[in-house]
């Protein structure tokens, strides 16, 4: 199963922070124009519904469209901008790095400024520089001029980087892996659902607002009530100097990733060790892991109702919520088969034995 690698480089590179994903959203409805139908929430979460057996069990496989972000707060008198982070960032990744701020004029070219090392006192080299003291350099120098550049406080700001095919050939490099990988991976499984036949009805959901509290996972899964929920997300990779297996056992190149536990979610066992087991009949590489400090839309998703059995699958990521971060192409195309072989066997008699106490 080959990834699409014109899907990846499209979705990756359009721009969406938390609740502003109108873009995203945009390019899924074109990729999957024909091949689903079609709908959204009405927080925007968008929903690609593909039917197989009208009467079988509904598998709910959701990506979020949102990546993390910025947005503006304030313009000082010299035209710089001040900030709030959208989503969670580490503040050592973020000076001198490149962005965009959207505007209803268009995006604009940016800086996240930094002092030269030369006017650095001992202690301030020591001290990692506070993200609300942090600012965006425009090219400007009045707030007038700013302004008339279109930016106003609230705009979105998003990261500049660009898709690369790195020179193993495998290693896939860009921004907003997480989760546009999610998106990319249920887009597929939705593309070869419609050259083959499945027990169940997919509904492939592009969630918003997931990295500021898996929002849209909540109001798209109220909708749709599923039987089966599965969060498509990318891991933290920990094969990497100063990681430890203890932090992260998931390595590139080695398969995607049933978590066994994230901060919002203890997934079914039974869904869990059926997709190990189906795994491994097929032969499909897999790795297991821990991820403590974060969440995930199956975290809403199984809350739904009187409960739906959930569980991530995810691609292992290096560098995660910065400006760049790498992926193998191998895991994703291995993650996308494992799904599709999960899906082909999820009928209705299957899907009861996870939830018959």
């Amino acid at each position: 199963m080959q990834a699409n690698m014109e899907m990846m480089k499209k979705i990756t590179g359009v721009p969406g922070v938390p609740g502003h994903e109108d873009k995203v959203r945009e390019t899924i409805k074109e990729l999957m124009a024909g091949k689903a139908e079609i709908s959204t929430d009405k927080l925007g979460s968008i929903i690609c519904k593909k039917e197989g057996d009208p009467d079988g069990p509904k598998v709910m496989i959701s990506g979020h469209m949102d990546e993390i972000g910025f947005m503006v707060k304030t313009i000082d008198e010299k035209g710089f901008l001040f900030f709030t982070p959208l989503g969670g960032w580490w503040n050592q990744v973020m000076l001198a790095q490149r962005v965009k701020v959207m505007t209803k004029n268009g995006p604009v070219e940016g800086i996240i400024g930094s002092k030269p090392p030369h006017v650095l006192d001992p202690e301030e080299k020591k001290k990692p520089v506070e993200i609300k003291k942090m600012f965006i350099d425009v090219g400007t120098k009045t707030k007038e001029e700013t302004e008339k550049l279109g930016i106003k406080p609230g705009d979105p700001v998003v990261p500049h980087s660009d898709f690369v095919q790195m020179a193993n050939g495998d290693s896939l490099m860009t921004k907003a892996w997480d989760d546009r990988v999610g998106c990319a991976l249920f887009m597929q499984v939705i593309e070869e659902f419609n050259r083959k036949k499945h027990p169940n009805v997919i509904y492939g959901v592009g969630s918003v607002q997931e990295e500021v509290g898996l929002r849209g996972a909540q109001t798209s899964s109220q909708l749709i009530e599923p039987d089966i929920g599965f969060a498509l997300e990318v891991g933290i990779a920990g094969d990497m100097p100063g990681m430890t297996e203890q932090q992260a056992q998931e390595k590139l190149g080695e398969g995607p990733v049933i978590f066994m536990l994230d901060r919002s979610l203890i997934p079914n066992t039974r869904l869990r060790d059926f997709v190990i087991e189906t795994a491994r009949e097929k032969e499909i590489p897999y790795q297991v892991d821990f991820m403590e400090g974060g969440g995930t839309d199956a975290g809403k998703i199984h809350l739904v109702g009187g409960g739906v059995p959930s569980l991530v699958l995810a691609v292992p990521a290096r560098y995660i919520h910065s400006h760049y971060s790498i992926i193998s192409k191998k895991d994703y195309e291995n993650t996308l088969k494992l799904l599709l072989e999960v899906i082909t066997r999820l009928d209705k008699k299957t899907v009861e034995k996870f939830t018959s106490y």
